[in-house]
């Protein structure tokens, strides 16, 4: 059966896909070269295409790799993800007279991954499933993107709002949901230092102490301190914009 037909007709039963999802697990970490177990510490591209091969052989019997065919597929790990535990990218180049050209990318945040299962402890969950460790998590990401993946090669569209991305996410792997409760950046500020955006704040830069006010948190914070030689706001004061780690900030009165 080809993958088209996999996706529309095939049903595993939930016994089923818990079964696969155990024996990925434990083959990747067993294989891994750099996973160091279920809350792993470190990760590289090559663990995510191993995942890709897992999946592709227990679920799809090879026929997502068959469908992919020569066109390039790679994977990537970013750390400048700080919503979206993940994304997956179709690209095509045409050229006049000859055939298009294909390519296909999967990116995984490792800032999300990182933060979640670190130091805010609360319930994980991600497509609507309970993760117990990073690893889990990981599985439910790399789940979702391989369904956007295969609505790629197959329609070429996918969007995981739709009946049919949810129906696949459904049948194949059990997802609830197509979101997820991973630990932001903006999440973990509040929990380990109670810094939110619009907070007064002061920090150290190159030995003068600044004070100014956060204006977004992703990975670093975003502080805008009032100069005279800043860029103009919309509040009619100019500003100067530092990008500090929220441990270096001290909230102060406003």
């Amino acid at each position: 059966m080809n993958l088209e037909q996999q996706l529309i007709t095939r049903r595993l039963e939930p016994t089923e896909q818990t079964t696969l999802s155990r024996e990925v697990q434990e083959i990747a970490l067993r294989q891994s070269r750099y996973l160091d177990g279920a809350n792993f510490r470190s990760i590289h591209p090559e663990d995510l295409r191993r995942l890709f091969e897992l999946y592709d052989d227990r679920y799809f019997d090879g026929a997502c790799r068959q469908a992919v065919g020569k066109a390039p597929l790679s994977f990537r790990l970013s750390p400048r993800m700080t919503s979206a535990g993940g994304k997956t990218v179709r690209e095509e180049t045409t050229r006049p007279g000859r055939p298009s050209i294909v390519k296909y990318e999967i990116v995984i945040s490792t800032t999300l991954l990182f933060q979640t299962f670190h130091d805010v402890d609360r319930p994980v969950s991600v497509t609507g499933l309970m993760c117990q460790n990073r690893f889990e998590a990981l599985q439910r990401i790399f789940e979702h993107e391989l369904v956007h993946l295969m609505e790629m090669v197959v329609w070429v569209h996918s969007s995981c709002a739709q009946s049919r991305f949810q129906s696949i996410a459904r049948r194949f792997f059990g997802h609830r949901e197509h979101t997820h409760q991973l630990i932001t950046p903006k999440e973990r500020a509040v929990a380990k230092f109670n810094i939110r955006p619009g907070d007064a704040v002061e920090f150290t830069f190159e030995g003068r102490r600044l004070k100014g006010f956060v204006n977004r948190i992703t990975k670093r914070a975003t502080v805008l301190v009032e100069s005279p030689t800043g860029r103009p706001y919309t509040d009619g004061k100019s500003y100067e914009k530092y990008y500090v780690p929220v441990a270096s900030l001290r909230r102060r009165p406003k």
